[in-house]
């Protein structure tokens, strides 16, 4: 068999390559780091069949914590949407009723990359989780523990797509 059918659940970010490195626009402004702190748009297809909502992560698997570093969890995200928009605080909000999760940098939104001087680049994890509910019981506070432990028990399928950023 040649490549995956059209249909194949896939998540694009537009405006960083797959595997790429993250342009500043989209990097934390804060800490020695000078981006925009602007969110990336997310474009995404082939939602398996029986999905009623998506929820998606952004996560640092390198952050020197012990634990990584949750840098943005919205949840549900209707099971009709195909992405969102960039700057999404800025232009327009979540496709209702999303709701952006707290982070690790203790509220909710998006927060960008912003790894310790020195360090190698870093891998940023953006998922997505198509569900097999139509809403979290959870509201904007939800930690992102919290939100991945739900995300786990109602997940029918994920779709990963992964970034580097460094300084």
């Amino acid at each position: 068999m040649s490549g995956q059918p059209d249909d194949t659940f896939k998540l694009t970010v537009t405006g960083i390559p797959e595997n790429g490195t993250i342009p500043e626009k989209y990097v934390f402004n804060d800490w020695g780091c000078t981006g925009d702190n602007i969110s990336p748009g997310l474009e995404w297809r082939g939602a398996p069949e029986g999905t009623k909502s998506f929820a998606l992560t952004l996560y640092d698997p390198d952050a020197p914590t012990g634990s990584g570093f949750w840098h943005w969890v919205i949840f549900n995200i209707p099971a009709d949407a195909t992405g969102i928009p960039e700057d999404v605080a800025n232009s327009g909000g979540l496709p209702a009723p999303a709701i952006a999760g707290r982070t690790d940098w203790g509220a909710p939104g998006y927060g960008g990359p912003v790894p310790p001087p020195g360090d190698a680049p870093h891998c940023y994890v953006f998922t997505l989780h198509a569900l097999g509910v139509e809403a979290l019981p959870l509201d904007d506070q939800a930690s992102a523990a919290m939100v991945g432990f739900m995300i786990h028990q109602n997940r029918i399928a994920s779709t990963t797509f992964t970034a580097r950023y460094g300084r």
